[in-house]
């Protein structure tokens, strides 16, 4: 599985012109990627790390600062444009893998206290977000 960790100060997802989920003040969004043999340990030991890597102002985590996260499913995160100009998308999960362990990080990260918003699995999202810093990681489990 892998996330891209944005440190926001506020960032929203809308469907339809509907916003679906939002987070207001310091907090993470995660977009979070799903491939074929991806596990629901592996979905848990990825909201375990993202609840309490320490990216926040200060080296605190989310977990320290009681911070709000925004999930967003993103299949497009194993892209992959290394040949030709058209990415393949062979190594994304269909959505009856991808969308059960996107739910269990976010039924996870839930469980440990954190506050958890979400887009719409599979639909077609306007993400906006601040981003602070900028500061953007890469996190793979």
């Amino acid at each position: 599985m892998r996330a891209v960790l944005q440190r926001v100060d506020g960032a929203s997802v809308t469907v339809d012109g509907e916003v679906v989920g939002a987070i207001t003040g310091e907090g993470l969004l995660a977009l979070v990627g799903v491939t074929h043999d991806d596990t629901g340990a592996q979905a848990r030991r990825l909201a375990e790390k993202m609840w309490r890597l320490r990216i926040l102002e200060g080296e605190r985590s989310c977990a320290d600062a009681g911070a709000p996260l925004l999930v967003v499913s993103q299949f497009t995160l194993y892209g992959d444009a290394r040949k030709g100009r058209r990415p393949t998308w062979q190594a994304a999960a269909p959505g009856p893998v991808a969308e059960p362990l996107v739910d269990t990080v976010v039924k996870e990260l839930r469980g440990l206290g954190a506050q958890v918003e979400t887009g719409v699995f599979g639909a077609k999202m306007s993400v906006g977000l601040t981003n602070d810093g900028p500061f953007t990681v890469l996190l793979e489990v």
